[in-house]
């Protein structure tokens, strides 16, 4: 079986994130989308959220899995048996910080790491700047999963 994992905090997720994981469903037998744990930040949601709202915009691909993690990817791919991990590319700047990311985590267990470009209508998004604009009034239709959307304008503005 040809399993891989797509890492992030996904706080939120977007549909940039949705483009990686559902083209990533269709290459692999088996997607592990994992909540990457970092006790040094405060996220808006919960992990217990995020896993929750991945779980629902996920659920028509029968071969994505929702898991968390604390510690080193590398440690969840040994533990979970995942040879590979897959990125989304959106900028060149991205490259640089990935490609030193996937070195060092190939070293230390052999793990690949595959790079995917963002799907272009998705290039510009990142979780905090869909925060900020919601934070302010925005709109980010079509931007986000619209369960997305209402949860995080209900934590944002109230509504």
């Amino acid at each position: 079986m040809r399993r891989v994992v797509c890492p992030g905090s996904f706080d939120p997720v977007t549909n940039g994130h949705l483009d990686i994981i559902s083209r990533a469903s269709r290459l692999f037998d088996e997607v592990v989308v994992a909540v990457m744990i970092n006790k040094t930040k405060v996220g808006l949601f919960t992990v217990e959220e995020r896993i929750e709202m991945l779980e629902e915009v996920t659920k028509e691909y029968g071969n994505v899995k929702i898991d968390k993690w604390h510690g080193l990817l590398v440690d969840f791919c040994r533990e979970s048996d995942i040879p590979v991990i897959v990125k989304g590319l959106r900028a060149v700047s991205d490259y640089e910080y990935e490609l030193q990311m996937a070195q060092m985590n190939h070293r230390m267990a052999g793990v690949e790491t595959m790079f995917m470009s963002t799907n272009p209508l998705y290039s510009y998004l990142s979780s905090s700047l869909m925060k900020e604009i919601v934070k302010f009034g925005g709109d980010v239709s079509g931007l986000i999963p619209d369960l997305v959307h209402e949860r995080l304008s209900a934590r944002l503005r109230g509504t």
